[in-house]
């Protein structure tokens, strides 16, 4: 049984899908007024390991994940620019999808854009305002916060202690400062379109709130998004819908921790970015994979350049494992399956119970390194079938959480691989050349920092020791 925290009831709870056997999810998407930095790929993994254990445990997953292509930041980089809104958001839609796929992350089956829904926006504003939760000033429409009596479920925070606490700026057109906007009027040189109070342009929060029932109906699985989403943007997307039709909005609310750089949040607004082309450049989508998910994907990470090169040195000791393995005859399906290698059994089920205790991907790495040790053993061992199976298992496990080993990534995505395999390519120079006591320097030098080099008919594979 899967089990995952849900910020709606501060607890783990068993995941039982609205229908049986398909599970929906929304995933909140991004603001296109810039590049995706680094901490955006949190965002992007953690849905994406919980999509694939979905379906590897049986369910058909539904996901939904929107662009975010008409708002504030998104006009005022336009400005700042001088170029017309819909041009900035178009690049950097393009320029984030570019990137995101250079992750590795499953597509979404749906992506919508704001743009193409402003009628389900309308739509729904207007019947805020038949059933008295919003009201119409000067061609805007606000959100009445109190009217709404659930209104801080979500967070846990009190509409009154919001009132007490938080700096609202002035705006006549308000009853109440704590009211949010459902559409803004229009202004010379924004996007606007027409609607029954005049023309403009939605409020952030009710883009999600239209879009993610447009295609997942009220009351759907799962929407996901960060811990910095869930005030105010999550609450008021839940208050929207629920006021709106009295039903549920989402039934789970899956919220990752942020990505830090010296203890602040890494964000555009505080300009403390590194650009996540920049990482993957660098690293590889593996490493930065293996860096969010070696922390459980509640707790914050803080940036730090050793920790993505102990990630790096750790995936290159999986991708050494399966780069070695793979090329030794294939084990038997059932020794894969799990039947004849107790290993393999022992890490199989270690490694889908962490996953089905709340996605704890830290146990699921603990799973894989020690199935790796063993398979080692088996090498070392001469026991080549045994050491296959681990191989594939491996293989398996850590496909579902999102790595690949493809050719380059099974060399070593990181620092290690690269390096190795350049030395042992000078040390095949050297044997050609019957330098043999260079080519023992070499092979001496690797096994002194931890490398195995076994040499086959086929050539030298190499491994961590």
């Amino acid at each position: 049984m899967i089990r995952l925290y849900n910020t709606l009831t501060r607890r783990i709870d068993d995941f039982v899908p609205r229908e049986a056997g398909l599970a929906t999810m929304y995933v909140c998407g991004p603001t296109v007024q810039g590049p995706p930095h680094f901490g955006h790929a949190r965002a992007e993994i953690v849905p994406d390991v919980l999509r694939r254990h979905l379906e590897w445990s049986g369910f058909d997953v539904l996901h939904v994940r929107n662009i975010t292509d008409v708002e504030d930041k998104i006009i005022a980089r336009a400005e700042a620019d001088g170029r017309p809104p819909a041009v900035v958001a178009e690049e950097f839609s393009r320029a984030w999808q570019a990137q995101i796929d250079r992750l590795g992350t499953l597509p979404p089956h749906i992506v919508p854009r704001a743009t193409g829904h402003i009628m389900e926006m309308i739509e729904l504003i207007d019947r805020l305002v038949d059933a008295g939760y919003a009201y119409e000033a000067d061609g805007e429409v606000s959100f009445r916060v109190r009217a709404f009596t659930e209104y801080g479920k979500l967070s846990g925070r009190r509409v009154d202690d919001l009132r007490a606490g938080v700096r609202v700026e002035s705006d006549e057109r308000k009853e109440d400062p704590l009211d949010f906007a459902l559409w803004k009027g229009a202004k010379p040189g924004e996007p606007s379109w027409p609607s029954p109070w005049g023309p403009g342009r939605p409020g952030w929060h009710i883009e999600c709130s239209a879009m993610a029932t447009k295609y997942l109906g009220g009351g759907f699985d799962i929407h996901a998004g960060g811990t910095d989403l869930v005030f105010p943007h999550h609450e008021n997307e839940v208050a929207q819908w629920e006021a709106a039709t009295g039903t549920t909005f989402a039934r789970w609310w899956v919220h990752h921790g942020m990505l830090t750089l010296g203890a602040e949040k890494m964000a555009k607004s505080v300009g403390n970015v590194i650009s996540l082309a920049e990482a993957l450049d660098r690293y590889g989508a593996n490493v930065l994979r293996h860096f969010f998910l070696a922390a459980h994907y509640r707790s914050p990470v803080e940036f730090s350049e050793e920790r993505l090169d102990e990630a790096a040195a750790a995936f290159d000791r999986w991708a050494a494992f399966v780069r070695t393995t793979a090329g030794l005859a294939p084990p038997d399906p059932e020794d894969v399956g799990g039947s004849a290698d107790p290993e393999a059994d022992a890490a199989r089920e270690a490694f889908r119970a962490a996953l089905d205790d709340d996605l704890n991907t830290p146990e699921t790495h603990a799973a894989l390194f020690d199935l790796v040790s063993a398979g080692n053993r088996h090498l070392e061992a001469g026991r080549r079938s045994e050491a296959a199976a681990a191989g594939a298992v491996v293989r398996e496990l850590a496909g579902v959480l999102g790595y690949t080993f493809d050719e380059g990534e099974a060399a070593g995505a990181g620092l290690v691989g690269p390096l190795v395999e350049e030395l042992l390519r000078l040390r095949a120079e050297a044997r050609d050349r019957r330098e043999f006591a260079t080519a023992d320097a070499i092979r001496a030098r690797l096994s002194e920092l931890g490398i195995v080099v076994e040499d086959s008919p086929d050539g030298a594979r190499w491994h961590l020791a």
